[in-house]
């Protein structure tokens, strides 16, 4: 009797335990990656506020992340795994326009703050920058695609579209481990660095992501907002 006892102890304590993991910060579990910049969306608002995420003064002093925050908070302890399976390169075919942010709402509604327009924490860039995502579990990339907006889209009203977007960098494959390792331990993985170059832009835009890892058939995505000069 005793040693049922102790079974059923286990058991419960192996359940909450797996309960608890997807609250737990994901720099803490072996995780996957995401641009960190110009940072992505999910992940600028973990790095700006995940240490006092329920902080009132989000509200006003970055009312996007805000949002994004009370919407899911295990979006931003997630940030790592914006990602969708089985995509087999068909992005545009199973990604919606208006949900290319949260990847067509991966993880049903975890990411979809994500989506919402407005005026989200964004980096001033030159027409040339270098755009620098971290690969945290060392998958290598049969592909990193790069876009971003043509020159009229307002990110403060309108949702992602496809036809929003250009291409302006890709890749090709990227074996697995190369890049720059990084010393911080919430990153631990190695960044690469791609070079980009987006002429004819002034104001706010969005940098859109994709990122075909080599790993299974595993598809990572991200939108940055950045300022271009002008």
């Amino acid at each position: 009797m005793k040693s049922l006892r102790t079974v059923i102890r286990v058991c419960l304590v192996a359940a909450a335990t797996v309960l608890i993991l997807p609250l737990l910060p994901a720099g803490v579990a072996v995780g996957h990656g995401s641009a960190i910049g110009p940072a992505s969306r999910h992940y600028g608002c973990w790095q700006r506020w995940g240490n006092d995420f329920q902080n009132p003064n989000m509200a006003t002093q970055d009312p996007m992340c805000w949002q994004a925050w009370q919407a899911d908070t295990t979006a931003m302890w997630n940030w790592n795994g914006l990602y969708r399976e089985g995509v087999a390169g068909n992005h545009q075919g199973v990604i919606p326009d208006g949900q290319l942010c949260s990847g067509g709402r991966t993880g049903g509604n975890r990411y979809a703050a994500l989506d919402n327009p407005g005026a989200w924490t964004a980096q001033q860039v030159s027409n040339r920058f270098t755009f620098r995502t971290h690969d945290q579990a060392r998958h290598g990339a049969d592909y990193y695609r790069i876009y971003v907006t043509r020159q009229g889209f307002n990110p403060l009203t309108q949702r992602l579209g496809w036809g929003n977007l250009e291409l302006v960098a890709d890749t090709g494959r990227i074996a697995p481990g190369a890049g720059t390792p990084e010393s911080s331990p919430s990153l631990n993985g190695v960044t690469v660095s791609i070079d980009v170059n987006a002429p004819g832009r002034t104001g706010r835009h969005v940098v859109f992501m994709i990122w075909q890892a080599s790993h299974l058939d595993q598809s990572f995505y991200s939108c940055s907002d950045v300022i271009f000069p002008g």
